[in-house]
């Protein structure tokens, strides 16, 4: 089935190249129509799926609790100054205006209420107005001499569209007013983060994109000088690039962290095929005619690197298993993306071969092929050839050599490596905290950690109440209980506001003896307040204020608190759930942390099921060792240069095993080819390593440089993904030609001695008793 496939490919470019070339232009100029529907995605979805309960819940807190505020930092040289003060309750003023606005307060409100709806005239009516304030609320409001604050509550439940609207708005509004001299606005709060998250994570998916290209044309114009057309795979990928990002477009896949930290890896893997459809086609063309060459890439090459491809994907395939949305859409994208760039390559570079005429250069001894039987016309010219000096082929192939006629020790010392990196995997840590994956100098960063200063922490641990009815008493009585005992019980919570909290205020610091005295205090309080704690007598909040902490600490204390739910018993039909960011980032903590095993297990599964379907050989299950052993060997390198775990490089573990399978495959296949022909494990582990070693590594190198570009990323959580992916490239390679001949080896060996029993080379069942005679000579 599969050799017909290929065959028909290669009968119809050799027959109408110029039809193949329209269908792959028009493939192009979809992708390009499909680009214009791309959109950013930085909210809460990219970490909980919506369409489970915990994404529902989020929805939910979101829609009726999750009131975002804009923090408005005015500095000043005297912030109390009458002009000042006039500018800030005008900018007031003229906010409240806008859509979408719940409230706006700042110093100028108190200011007002204190003297009788009216801004103080002076600077020492001001003083003393502000000196009577109390001293937490004054701390608050005019944290510093230099510095004051205007806070802008947002309507619940606002789309990232509607909020960057509603900033594009205030931004207007601040334009628009004169301000005094000396004074300066700079905008802080969630909805500015996600907003310059958003063009950040945009102008860095520039970036990559074309790091990663550049970066490309420099490696194929160094590594790849040896044949016509040099560029070409740079092409090829491009267009398979911009195709995928189409593709991703029409299906409605959005952009995110994890989708942006794919293209590089796309761009990596996309040039490693590109090359070696090159690579075969020049050295066909070499032989005969161009039809030839065609026929014999497409046929030869297609179904060994389609295989090698498939593998790679496996490993990505077992992303989906994770519960977070994010690293499920870099599987995804990392599939799609390798499928496409793979076709273009496999139809493009026959294709365009055939209309530019082309003409291999004249021979230079060089070949970076890897397919069956490719470079062996060149190869076998070189053999023939004195070399002096240091020869990197001849390196690897007598090092491959050695480490076959001595497999055992060079296996237990790689397997006690990657022993050592599975038992430290765990103390690796897990980073979920959204602010340490932007960059340190992102303006909306710096003004939230400077609003963090000012104030405390602005973080609070909030709990969603719901059930028949959150306003029964003996409810409200046990909400009341439960604040007061996480109080007293955790020095992280700091204060609980909740509908008690109103309740109390308005019943003159008593709670109500009977279900009707609850029902007239609930109807004193204003319904805007009221709102904010309870939506509806089936759903409440109780929202803790705390300090500055870890989000390993954060979700200490939410576990903690889960447990005291459940100790102190909630009233019979009340279930009562952290929520908010309380939840999801905690949960994002403990989802990694799980899943990023899951993935890596299962990508071993899925490669090894894979690999005995299409083979049905011993040799195999020969790249799963190697495979084990590189992504023990990450760990400890992880370890030694200090990186965490992230929802990208959580993903490491499956994506190694997918990228080191290619290399792995490659040497396997050759290996079988060879000791298929020469019988004798140790001369077609020296045959196969001398004939793809020099391949393998340039391929290699060329998907480090494609990786690479990940290194120049602003964003923490890219870069240091870059940082991990070189190293599993690096490994890979390591793996695949130094680690694979000692499993070759081995596996030979068994082969032999399994054949040597099928040939009668046994004990008989009935002389299993008796003295063993030594086989004849």
């Amino acid at each position: 089935m599969i050799k017909e496939i290929f065959e028909g490919i290669a009968f119809t470019i050799t027959k109408r190249p110029k039809l193949v070339a329209c269908l792959l232009v028009a493939a192009f100029c979809i992708g390009l129509y499909g680009m214009t529907m791309l959109s950013m995605q930085t909210g809460w979805e990219t970490y909980v799926d919506k369409d489970t309960p915990a994404g529902a819940l989020q929805a939910k807190y979101n829609q009726e609790y999750q009131a975002d505020t804009i923090i408005l930092i005015i500095e000043a040289g005297d912030p109390l100054s009458p002009d000042v003060l006039a500018y800030i309750d005008d900018l007031e003023k003229n906010i409240k205006q806008q859509q979408n606005i719940n409230s706006v307060g700042s110093i100028t409100d108190y200011l007002k209420a204190y003297n009788g709806g009216m801004l103080p005239s002076s600077k020492e009516e001001t003083l003393v107005l502000v000196n009577s304030l109390p001293e937490d609320l004054r701390s608050t409001l005019y944290p510093s001499n230099v510095l004051t604050l205007v806070q802008i509550k947002l309507t619940p439940g606002l789309s990232e569209d509607v909020q960057k609207s509603v900033l594009k708005n205030i931004g207007s509004v601040i334009d628009a007013s004169p301000t005094p001299p000396g004074v300066t606005v700079e905008i802080s709060g969630s909805p500015a983060f996600s907003q310059q998250m958003g063009e950040g994570l945009t102008s860095n998916m520039g970036i990559l994109i074309g790091g990663a290209m550049i970066l490309m044309i420099i490696t194929m114009g160094i590594l790849f000088a040896y044949v016509r057309h040099r560029f070409m795979p740079v092409l090829l990928v491009g267009l398979g690039l911009i195709t995928s990002l189409g593709l991703m477009g029409l299906a409605g896949i959005s952009l995110n962290m994890a989708v942006i930290g794919a293209f590089p890896v796309l761009i990596g893997l996309g040039i490693d095929y590109a090359i070696q459809f090159h690579a075969r086609f020049d050295e066909e063309a070499r032989k005969g005619s161009l039809d030839d060459a065609v026929f014999m890439t497409v046929t030869r090459t297609g179904p060994a690197v389609l295989y090698a491809m498939l593998a790679t994907s496996m490993g990505f395939v077992a992303m989906f298993i994770s519960t977070v949305p994010m690293i499920r859409s870099f599987g995804l994208v990392a599939i799609i993306g390798i499928n496409t760039c793979y076709w273009f390559s496999c139809i493009g570079m026959p294709t365009l071969g055939l209309l530019l005429n082309y003409k291999p250069k004249p021979q230079t001894g060089q070949c970076y092929a890897v397919g069956t039987e490719a470079c062996d016309t060149i190869i076998g010219k070189e053999k023939n050839k004195k070399k002096s000096g240091f020869s990197y082929e001849d390196f690897l192939t007598s090092t491959s050599v050695k480490i076959a006629k001595n497999p055992i020790p060079v296996l237990l010392i790689a397997g006690l490596i990657a022993l050592i990196g599975f038992q430290i995997d765990p103390t690796i840590p897990v980073s979920s905290d959204e602010n340490a994956f932007v960059p340190s100098d992102m303006p909306a960063k710096i003004n939230i950690d400077k609003v963090t200063r000012i104030i405390g922490a602005t973080s609070t641990a909030d709990l969603m109440i719901q059930g028949s009815r959150v306003t029964d008493l003996d409810t409200v009585r046990w909400i009341k209980e439960f604040q007061d005992y996480e109080l007293a019980h955790h020095q992280e919570l700091t204060g609980a506001t909740s509908i008690v909290t109103y309740i109390l205020q308005y019943n003159g610091g008593a709670m109500p003896r009977t279900q009707a005295e609850l029902d007239t205090v609930l109807a004193k309080i204003p319904q805007s307040t009221k709102e904010a704690y309870l939506s509806s007598p089936m759903n409440g909040i109780i929202r803790f204020s705390t300090t500055d902490m870890e989000m390993s600490q954060e979700n200490d204390l939410k576990e903690q608190m889960v447990k005291e739910i459940a100790f102190l018993e909630p009233p019979i039909g009340i279930t009562v759930e952290p929520a908010g960011s309380f939840e999801l980032y905690t949960s994002l903590l403990g989802s990694m942390s799980e899943s990023k095993d899951q993935m890596t297990v299962l990508g071993f599964i899925f490669v090894f099921v894979f690999l005995i379907l299409v083979y049905r050989h011993l040799h195999a299950v020969s790249p799963i060792i190697p495979i084990i052993f590189i992504v023990g060997w990450n760990a400890v390198m992880m370890y030694l240069i200090g990186l965490t775990y992230t929802p990208l490089t959580a993903t490491l573990g499956s994506m190694t095993i997918g990228v080191a399978a290619e290399y792995t495959i490659l040497v396997m296949e050759r290996y079988a080819e060879e000791e298929e022909r020469l019988h004798d494990p140790i001369a077609a582990i020296q045959e196969s390593v001398q004939k793809i070693g020099s391949a393998i590594t340039v391929s290699g190198l060329a998907t480090f440089f494609g990786f690479s570009a990940l290194c120049l990323a602003t964003f923490p959580i890219i870069s240091n993904f870059g940082i991990s992916t070189l190293i599993a490239v690096g490994f890979s390679l390591t793996g695949a030609i130094f680690i694979m001949p000692a499993v070759l080896s081995l596996m030979g060996q068994l082969s032999q001695w399994l054949d040597s029993r099928k040939k009668g080379h046994t004990i008989p069942p009935a002389a299993a008793s008796e003295t063993p005679v030594p086989p004849a000579e």
